[in-house]
């Protein structure tokens, strides 16, 4: 049995879409569909039922899926292992960021690290997807948690910063929504996570300002308060880089998670991935005024 084959039976099984499977893997739907018609060709089992939401494991394909895993794991394990012993100063490391904002930090202050180890390519990936690290889908992740929280057991990490809300509203838009000023109709622009707003505004200085609308990253937001639509919460890192915006009188600075650098264990020794964690790691210290809010 090709192990590649495999991999596109767990990408399938895994997102339950040929497109999805291709998405995750980087190549076509149509290339999913082939790899994963000639593995069940091969088998003489058919290994997925196709239904109106997709495709859905057979009894054979459920039989299958955890030794296929099995053999996922162990794969991924040699190739750690043998990653981790790696002592040079070259080669790719994908790292995986947890929003655009602190994208753009460390984008400027990867620079000069790009002229000093120019044999080390980086490979970015932005958003709050779940990168598993283990399987060496990132080799290093820069990630919100939530204030209190630890990382997963199996991975390595270090607090760099915590992230501070701070309320903030439209320079533009000031005389319509700042609710300091006489006569404005402030409202808050509402995150996805509904409750958890709601939870924050109780806390605010202005807990009679109804929630409006329903913004589902923090790009939203800011557009959506530069456009007058409303008053947003915003990470101090973001607010206070945003020209267009300023903060409310009062800005009730709430922290509210901390910004984690985190590893896999058998890649502590890799000479690039070390090299690029230390820089990370410095280039947040450098930019920590922002990240507190001061």
């Amino acid at each position: 049995m090709d192990w590649n084959d495999v991999r596109f039976f767990l990408a399938l099984a895994r997102c339950g879409s040929v497109r999805g499977a291709g998405a995750a893997l980087g190549v076509s739907h149509s290339t999913v569909l082939r790899r994963v018609e000639a593995l069940e060709e091969r088998l003489s089992t058919r290994l997925f039922d196709r239904n109106r939401d997709g495709y859905a494991l057979t009894d054979a394909g459920r039989r299958m899926l955890p030794g296929a895993e099995k053999i996922e794991a162990e794969l991924a394990s040699i190739e750690r292992a043998l990653a981790g012993t790696d002592e040079r100063l070259g080669g790719d490391v994908t790292i995986t960021l947890c929003d655009h904002y602190v994208a753009d930090i460390l984008m400027a202050e990867f620079a000069p690290f790009t002229v000093n180890y120019p044999d080390i390519e980086l490979r970015l990936l932005v958003g709050e997807r779940f990168v598993d690290l283990s399987k060496r889908e990132a080799d290093i992740a820069v990630r919100a948690l939530a204030t209190g929280a630890s990382p997963p057991e199996h991975l390595i990490g270090q607090k760099l910063a915590p992230i501070q809300l701070a309320s903030y509203v439209s320079r533009a838009h000031a005389h319509l929504r700042d609710p300091e000023v006489a006569g404005s109709k402030p409202r808050w622009l509402a995150f996805e996570e509904r409750a958890y707003h709601a939870s924050l505004v109780a806390k605010s200085s202005y807990p009679d300002v109804p929630l409006w609308g329903c913004f589902s990253t923090t790009e939203l937001l800011v557009r959506g308060a530069l456009n007058g639509y409303g008053v947003a919460a915003l990470p101090t890192y973001v607010g206070d880089q945003e020209p267009g915006l300023r903060r409310l009188a009062k800005p009730d600075l709430m922290h509210v998670a901390d910004i984690w650098i985190l590893s896999h264990p058998d890649l502590r020794d890799n000479a690039r991935f070390a090299k690029t964690r230390a820089h990370i790691t410095q280039s947040i210290k450098r930019n920590l005024v922002l990240f507190k809010g001061e």
